[in-house]
């Protein structure tokens, strides 16, 4: 695996790779790397040639400058999970790299306003600009993005139609912990009973789930319950409980076609989120964590 900085560098490796015919995979993340991370970086390895990681804690995407700055880093176990991990190229690089007095943002308009959207304000103007760069700079083939950020993910996966990038993107399955709380670089921040009581949110998805398999599709009643489990674990705040489409994310009333099931809620000053899709298929609708 190779280390570099700027991207000049990115870009005379990505050049080598072409050449030599190969299709590139690029997998975006804020470092602090888990299992979670590394599945990506093995769906990419299933679509591509060369691996592309990007580690860059982006400072535009925090609106509270509080939570930008204890987002957990180890860079040095970050590098051997990636080498372990597959990846050929690691990009890792800082502020100045990434922004020269940059005065262009890029805005996804109405996907961005509900969910942690309408919690986050300017977050998602900063996802999708670094994203933008990220494209730009390494012109992957394939990118590939977590479900657990699914909002961000089906925004990425529009972006790229509306902005006609030539990228296949992936969007993997949550991986979970042995528990089924979602992993995230967040749960180190978590006491161990704030762990235990966050498994609420993992269980009013399998209950949303049992609701949906027994024909339930009235969505007031489904939040409603979920509702009650998630308020079971005393989360010190629910920010939202919401069940959207999945082609614009917008609230609806009753499931009829592909949605999604979404949840966030705080444990201390940590703040957890996890979903589910909700597919359809000639059989009925299918759940899909």
């Amino acid at each position: 695996m190779k280390i570099v900085h700027s991207i000049d560098e990115v870009r005379a490796e990505i050049r080598k790779s072409k050449i030599a015919g190969k299709r590139i995979g690029l997998v975006p993340t804020m470092g602090y790397l888990h299992k979670g991370h590394i599945s990506l970086v093995s769906i990419a390895k299933e679509n591509s040639d060369f691996i592309v990681m990007s580690i860059f804690v982006n400072k535009l995407q925090f609106n509270d400058i509080n939570d930008f700055n204890k987002y957990p880093k180890d860079i040095e176990q970050d590098i051997i999970a990636a080498d372990s991990g597959g990846v050929d190229l690691l990009f890792i690089p800082d502020d100045s790299e990434m922004y020269q007095n940059n005065l262009t943002t890029v805005n996804v308009g109405i996907l961005t306003g509900n969910l942690c959207g309408a919690h986050r304000p300017g977050h998602f103007e900063g996802v999708f600009t670094v994203v933008s760069k990220l494209f730009n700079i390494v012109q992957p083939d394939v990118a590939v993005f977590g479900q657990k950020d699914i909002q961000q993910a089906v925004t990425i996966e529009k972006m790229v139609y509306d902005l006609n990038f030539p990228i296949h993107i992936i969007i993997a399955p949550i991986v979970r912990e042995s528990s089924g709380l979602a992993m995230s670089s967040r749960n180190k921040h978590l006491s161990e009973k704030h762990r235990s009581d966050a498994l609420v949110l993992n269980k009013s998805l399998n209950e949303c789930k049992k609701m949906i398999d027994s024909g339930y599709v009235d969505v007031k009643d489904i939040t409603n319950t979920m509702q009650s489990i998630i308020e079971s674990g005393s989360p010190d705040k629910i920010d939202y409980i919401s069940i959207v489409g999945y082609s614009d994310l917008s609230h609806i009333n009753t499931i009829e076609e592909k949605s999604i099931v979404a949840v966030a809620a705080f444990w201390g000053s940590t703040r957890l989120i996890d979903n589910m899709i909700i597919d359809k298929d000639d059989s009925g609708f299918l759940c899909i964590y």
